[in-house]
């Protein structure tokens, strides 16, 4: 069991330092890693994809705090965008987490797989929505962040796969939006959370150390070490080119979809 829980650290790693460079929340490398780990030490295979879920989703309102402070540092956080979508993220996350908590693992895998592939595609292709008109008012930003906020809750997901071709959508430049997309996944880590706490606090037949749908063990580790790294990611977002660098880690992504797609066929 020690040395289960000595690989959670390593995995925060790189998950903060994915969190920081692309302006995502880190769920969508940390789910298919914890969920093989979780498979492979035995846990109940109905909580598994839960437990990988919740976990992820709480790790990423610490990783999304250092993130949004370093973003924020280079001015690249448009907050007055933040305030208008929050409420809407927060909803559109709590509710599709109670959501996620009663569909059984095999569904909710596919349903992670299949948005993945999505996100990686969208990598791959470096696809960057051409700007068709300006940010909508209050409404439409808070029925943004529903949608958003509600998908996100699936695959626990800090909400940049979706969040930054909406605001380049709409005119905001790409920086700022990465910038904001890293702001916008605290609302939706914390709703999230808290989602999964509440959906699996009933739950019967999960490991021990468990608050819900969050695997502690996992938390901690990850957590410690994405804290660190998540500013690392955002600094070199600024220096790096980002665009060779997120198309593989769409091809990336797309191998972790098919690990995760052969696991649940077989």
């Amino acid at each position: 069991m020690t040395l289960w829980w000595l690989t959670y650290p390593l995995l925060g790693i790189f998950g903060g330092f994915v969190a920081g460079l692309f302006g995502v929340g880190g769920g969508l490398t940390l789910v298919p890693f914890m969920y093989m780990l979780f498979v492979a030490q035995g846990f109940p295979s109905e909580h598994v994809m839960h437990l990988a879920l919740g976990t992820s989703m709480a790790t990423i309102v610490f990783t999304s705090i250092s993130s949004m402070r370093a973003h924020h540092a280079h001015g690249a956080v448009r907050w007055e965008i933040v305030r208008s979508m929050a409420p809407g993220l927060v909803l559109g996350t709590f509710g599709g987490s109670l959501v996620a908590g009663q569909v059984p693992t095999g569904p909710m895998t596919a349903i992670f797989v299949v948005i993945v592939y999505y996100a990686s595609l969208q990598m791959i292709l470096d696809f960057k929505p051409h700007a068709h008109r300006q940010l909508p008012g209050p409404l439409g930003l808070f029925s943004a962040g529903g949608v958003i906020g509600g998908v996100s809750s699936l695959v626990a997901a800090g909400g940049g796969f979706l969040s930054v071709p909406f605001m380049l959508f709409c005119n905001v430049a790409i920086h700022s939006a990465v910038g904001t997309s890293s702001a916008l996944g605290f609302p939706i880590a914390v709703a999230g959370a808290i989602g999964y706490i509440v959906a699996g606090w009933n739950d019967t037949g999960l490991p021990a150390y468990t608050l819900g749908y969050i695997y502690l063990p996992a938390f901690v580790g990850i957590v410690v070490m994405s804290i660190l790294m998540a500013p690392v990611g955002a600094r070199l977002a600024h220096k790096l080119p980002v665009k060779k660098l997120k198309r593989a880690f769409g091809v990336f992504l797309a191998l972790l979809a098919s690990k995760m797609l052969y696991s649940l066929i077989g």
